[in-house]
């Protein structure tokens, strides 16, 4: 069952406050009661993977100005059928940021996210499943905005909420101090 090791990953997971503990047990119930919950396909919603980056010193984290969403996000995205989240955090941020040099901190899952996708021209409203690995990279590393963004940008911790204060954001903000 290509679901079981992010059963597992969810399963090791120690929420940071009740309502990341209202997603867990939010997104345990979505991965167990859909079998393609991996694929983008599924409508209602499915699994993305995120990165947040942090630098050496834990005093800055990456951040993208998306381009549809016009904000400020950690990188991330689909699985696209990939059962490794991990790999997926991995490869979204090398192809959001251009950094080739990502350290994973730790193969554990860093948090836990459920949002709702507004609907759009291409697509109707659904879920965003999000599992958040935390990575380190050189503050000095040369950054490539690609298609997906405006803007990438090393942000004080203690500066973050100035380009996106949302509680998912500023949970993680938190977890990193």
């Amino acid at each position: 069952m290509k679901r079981q090791p992010l059963l597992n990953l969810l399963d090791q997971h120690q929420p940071f406050d009740d309502k990341e503990q209202q997603m867990l047990v939010t997104t345990k119930d979505f991965v167990i009661s859909n079998s393609d919950c991996f694929e983008r396909s599924l409508n209602i919603g499915h699994i993305t993977g995120s990165a947040w980056i942090i630098d050496k010193t834990h005093e800055h984290v990456l951040l993208m100005h998306h381009r549809k969403l016009n904000r400020w996000f950690q990188p991330g995205g689909h699985a696209d059928g990939q059962s490794d989240v991990l790999k997926v955090a991995i490869k979204e941020a090398q192809e959001e940021t251009g950094l080739t040099d990502i350290q994973v901190v730790s193969e554990l899952i860093f948090d836990i996210d459920v949002h709702l996708i507004p609907e759009n021209p291409k697509e109707i409203a659904h879920y965003h499943y999000d599992i958040r690995f935390l990575f380190v990279a050189d503050i000095n590393s040369v950054l490539q905005i690609n298609a997906e963004s405006k803007n990438l940008s090393w942000v004080k911790l203690n500066e973050v909420s100035l380009y996106n204060d949302s509680d998912s954001i500023m949970r993680m903000v938190q977890k990193s101090c």
